[in-house]
C-alpha cells in the first residue's frame, strides 16, 4: 500500500470538494513556481562573483518585483473567492438535515421526515468489518445528488462537524444554528470525525 492516499486529500464525494482539490493543486504549482524561483536567484547570489557594490537603484527589477506578486495574488484570490462564493450559497434545498453535538456523540434530526431523530454513537466492540474509531452504531444516511442544507448546533461545548470527502467543516456552537449546502454525487460510505477540541474525548466523535 503506497503513502501517497496518507499525505494527499481524501477522494471527493461532491462537486465542491472537486473544486477545493483543484484549488489545491492550483495553489501548490504557483507556491512550487515561487520556491523553485527563489532558490535558484538565491542560489545564485552565493555562487557568483559579479556584484556591483555602487548599484543604488533599479527601476525595472523594482517594477518587476512589484507586479509580479500582485498578479501573483490576483491568480490565487480569484478562484478562493468563487470558491467562497459556491460553499455559502444555499439554494433552495430538497431536504434539510440537523446534526447536534454533545459531549461526545451526535444527535441526527430529519425534520422532513416526520421528525426522525436518532443518536449516533461510537463502536466500541472489535470487528473486522467496521473501521476502528470511525464507525458508528446508527449511521447517518443520506441521498446522493440532492441539494441538502446541513445545520449543526449544539448542547454544551464547541464541537465541529466535518465531512472531509464532501468539503464540509461547520462548527456547531451552543445557542446557534450553522448552515451549510451539501450534494453529494457519489455513494458510497463516507467517514469524519468532530474537528473541535470539545473535551476529553472529542476524537471519539466519528460521523
Amino acid at each position: 500500500m503506497t503513502t501517497w492516499p496518507n499525505i494527499y486529500l481524501q477522494d471527493s464525494a461532491s462537486p465542491l470538494m472537486e473544486q477545493l482539490i483543484l484549488f489545491h493543486d492550483h495553489i501548490m504549482l504557483i507556491l512550487m513556481m515561487i520556491v523553485t524561483t527563489v532558490s535558484y536567484i538565491m542560489i545564485m547570489l552565493f555562487f557568483n562573483k559579479y556584484t556591483d557594490r555602487n548599484l543604488l537603484e533599479g527601476q525595472m527589477i523594482e517594477l518587476i518585483w512589484t507586479v509580479t506578486p500582485t498578479m501573483t495574488l490576483f491568480f490565487i484570490a480569484t478562484p478562493s473567492l468563487r470558491l467562497l462564493y459556491l460553499m455559502d450559497e444555499i439554494n433552495s434545498p430538497m431536504m434539510t438535515t440537523k446534526a447536534v453535538g454533545h459531549q461526545w456523540y451526535w444527535t441526527y434530526e430529519y425534520s422532513d421526515f416526520n421528525d426522525t431523530e436518532f443518536d449516533s454513537y461510537m463502536m466500541n466492540k472489535e470487528n473486522i468489518n467496521e473501521l476502528r474509531l470511525l464507525d458508528v452504531d446508527n449511521r447517518m444516511v443520506l441521498p446522493s445528488n440532492t441539494f441538502i442544507r446541513m445545520i449543526v448546533t449544539s448542547t454544551d461545548v464547541i464541537h465541529s462537524w466535518t465531512l472531509p470527502s464532501s468539503g464540509v467543516k461547520i462548527d456547531g456552537t451552543p445557542g446557534r444554528l450553522n448552515q451549510a449546502s451539501l450534494m453529494l454525487n457519489r455513494n458510497g460510505l463516507l467517514f469524519g470525525q468532530c474537528s473541535e477540541i470539545c473535551g476529553t474525548n472529542h476524537s471519539f466523535m466519528p460521523i
